[in-house]
C-alpha cells in the first residue's frame, strides 16, 4: 500500500512495475541486468477520489499520456529496489501535487488612491508628450 497523504493511499495492484535494461554506458553488467524501472499507473481505473483524478488529467505533464496513464521511468540508481523506490516517490509527488485543491481567487478592486495616482501619472505623461509637438510661431 503506497500512502500518498493521510486520506489517499494506493493499493499495489493498481501500480504496474516492470524492470528493463538501463540506457547509457555502464560496462558489461548493464546489458545483462534489468535494473531500470518502468512504472505505469492508470488514473481512470484507480481508486483515487474524483477531484484528484480530474486535477491529474488536467495537468500539463508529459509523463501523463492522452489515455490518462502516468508513465515513469527510473534508472538513476544501480539497484532495482532503489530505482523502484525512486519511481514510487515520483508517483507520490505527482499525486500529492494534484491532491491539494487550488486556492480560489478572491477578486479585488483597486483602491481610490491607486486610481488617483494612475490618472495623475497619465496626465503628466500626456503633458510631457504635448510639449514635444511642433512649435507654432
Amino acid at each position: 500500500m503506497l500512502k500518498v497523504t493521510n486520506r489517499i493511499s494506493i493499493p499495489p495492484g493498481e501500480i504496474e512495475i516492470t524492470f528493463i535494461t538501463s540506457q547509457g554506458s555502464g560496462g558489461q553488467n548493464v546489458n545483462k541486468v534489468a535494473t531500470a524501472v518502468h512504472l505505469r499507473f492508470d488514473i481512470g481505473s484507480s481508486s483515487l477520489p474524483d477531484g484528484v483524478k480530474e486535477r491529474l488529467l488536467q495537468r500539463a505533464d508529459q509523463r501523463i499520456t492522452t489515455d490518462g496513464i502516468i508513465v515513469i521511468k527510473a534508472q538513476r540508481h544501480r539497484t532495482r529496489e532503489r530505482n523502484r523506490q525512486s519511481a514510487l516517490n515520483r508517483l507520490k509527488e505527482i499525486i500529492c501535487a494534484a491532491a491539494a485543491p487550488p486556492k480560489r481567487r478572491r477578486p479585488t478592486k483597486p483602491t481610490a488612491a491607486s486610481k488617483q495616482r494612475r490618472l495623475e501619472s497619465k496626465s503628466r505623461r500626456g503633458a510631457t508628450k504635448s510639449l514635444r509637438g511642433k512649435i507654432s510661431e
